[in-house]
């Protein structure tokens, strides 16, 4: 899963104008709890391990923030493809068979989803699922493929498009998810002037 450490200021920034930067870390804490109880809950029924790359802070900070029974790893790169290539990279060389990588922003994001990505990865190359925004919330490979993540617009609204197109010039299968809603400016949470996303 990738996430960030939820410090004031730094995580959830659009948000941060219209709620405060408390409220914007409060909800990237409360998206990463539930995104990581969804993985969990998979992982309770499954033979698999959970990661979380995380940008910001520390990996002592995380799991005070987040527990021990995980993994933690700081993210690696300029750019979030940068990021995604070093992330499935050590993955697939510390021997795993099927890579998924969730963010932490989707509330929508549930273990059946988990189940059905990791499933296709074993007659796909590919999965994907969309978001509403135009980026993807979940993305999955059954081997290491860099290529896949370069000469894409990262953080525009053609992100899930784009990686899609490369994905078919590079003749793998694809696998598409349904599309999710991903948590955005407009979001709000407890305390902060509506009732919790997460």
């Amino acid at each position: 899963m990738f996430s960030r450490y939820p410090e004031p200021g730094v995580t959830k920034t659009r948000m941060i104008p219209a709620r405060g930067a408390e409220c914007a870390a409060r909800l990237q804490q409360s998206l990463t709890k539930r995104t990581l109880g969804v993985a969990s809950e998979y992982r309770s029924g499954h033979s698999c391990d959970l990661e979380v790359r995380f940008a910001g802070g520390d990996s002592t900070r995380m799991r005070n923030a987040f527990g021990t029974d995980k993994e933690y790893r700081s993210q690696q790169g300029e750019s979030l493809g940068e990021r995604l290539i070093d992330a499935f990279a050590v993955a697939f060389n510390e021997g795993a068979t099927r890579v998924v990588v969730i963010g932490s922003d989707c509330p929508e994001m549930d273990p059946t989803i988990l189940d059905e990505a990791m499933r296709a990865l074993s007659r796909a190359d590919v999965v994907l699922g969309p978001a509403i925004d135009g980026g993807y919330d979940l993305i999955g490979l059954n081997a290491n493929q860099p290529g896949l993540f370069q000469e894409i617009d990262w953080g525009g609204e053609s992100v899930f498009r784009q990686t899609a197109r490369k994905a078919i010039q590079l003749r793998f299968k694809v696998h598409g998810l349904q599309t999710l809603f991903r948590c955005e400016s407009t979001t709000t949470v407890g305390g902060c002037g509506g009732s919790s996303a997460a």
